[in-house]
């Protein structure tokens, strides 16, 4: 009996791993965790576009992390703007639920399963990534059609590189450096 229980564990490990790989394989990014120093970054990047100021007082301002993993961006972000919503979108099965978990005493969170390409971000006052090198010419096209003029996006590590940034903190080394741009960003060279 020992044997089937240490074997049934050995399974489901196995599949909790497989899923991540194969999640990883469809979106080619892995659920990344942000440290402590790329968060407080973001944070005082979305500080700095104004996130705060620019929402009325009756709206609450609506913070969507894209690719949420784990969910440490998300906790860092609640606890800043506590009187945001954060919405964090996960398509990966496992960090999802780690981040439900991670995440179920804090009241300005809401969490998704799924592709956030499918999501509709027009009510969004600010977005936040940390994604790999690959999905951001498409994100960056995704963005233009779906977010508002003006609408701040932070990106960690792996900027839009055919885009200007308007702010850049690199104070966790140059792989956990966020920048800072106002959508729609200006294109590179472009006047």
């Amino acid at each position: 009996m020992p044997h089937l229980v240490s074997l049934a564990l050995l399974v489901i490990v196995l599949a909790l791993c497989l899923s991540i790989l194969f999640f990883q394989g469809i979106t080619g990014v892995p659920p990344l965790s942000s440290n402590a120093t790329e968060a407080a970054d973001v944070v005082a990047l979305l500080k700095h576009s104004g996130l705060s100021k620019n929402v009325g007082l009756k709206e609450r301002a609506i913070v969507y992390e894209l690719g949420s993993g784990w969910g440490s961006l998300v906790i860092a972000l609640a606890r800043a703007f506590p009187a945001a919503e954060i919405r964090g979108i996960e398509i990966s099965p496992l960090p999802y639920w780690v981040a439900r978990l991670r995440t179920r005493d804090l009241p300005n969170v809401k969490l998704k399963r799924g592709n956030f390409y499918d999501c509709d971000l027009a009510d969004a006052h600010a977005v936040t990534c940390y994604l790999m090198i690959k999905p951001m010419p498409k994100l960056g096209d995704f963005l233009d059609r779906r977010l508002k003029p003006r609408t701040p996006v932070v990106s960690i590590s792996f900027w839009f590189r055919d885009r200007d940034a308007a702010a850049v903190l690199e104070n966790s080394g140059p792989l956990g450096a966020a920048a800072l741009y106002y959508w729609p960003a200006r294109k590179t060279g472009a006047s």
